[in-house]
């Protein structure tokens, strides 16, 4: 499917799906209306699917194109701005995040 240049004036962010760990979000990031600094308590990626974003964080800017994706550690401040009008999928990990596999045998056994 193939859209118009305008096209992401005609669309807003959502999200796509959201459970007790995770929340993805289809975020359109129009030229002329920036994110302020802001923080987000859980781990996050932000992937560019169209356009060109700038992503401050750390004292220093990322500029994400089309297929290019940055990782940012939950709480820490950042912001999000689009050089040209653009479209992104952002993930955020909510609550406690596992790692290293099953904590206890579902078997009962070891763990």
């Amino acid at each position: 499917m193939q859209r118009g240049e305008d096209d992401i004036a005609n669309f807003t962010s959502i999200a796509l799906a959201k459970t007790d760990h995770m929340e993805l979000i289809r975020l359109v990031v129009p030229k002329d209306k920036p994110m302020p600094e802001h923080r987000v308590e859980g781990e996050m990626t932000l992937l560019c699917l169209e356009g060109e974003i700038a992503f401050d964080a750390h004292g220093r800017t990322i500029v994400l194109r089309p297929n290019e994706m940055v990782y940012l550690a939950g709480g820490e401040p950042h912001a999000i701005r689009a050089n040209v009008d653009a479209v992104a999928l952002m993930t955020i990990l909510l609550g406690p995040v596992r790692t290293g596999g099953p904590t206890k045998d579902p078997r009962g056994q070891g763990g």
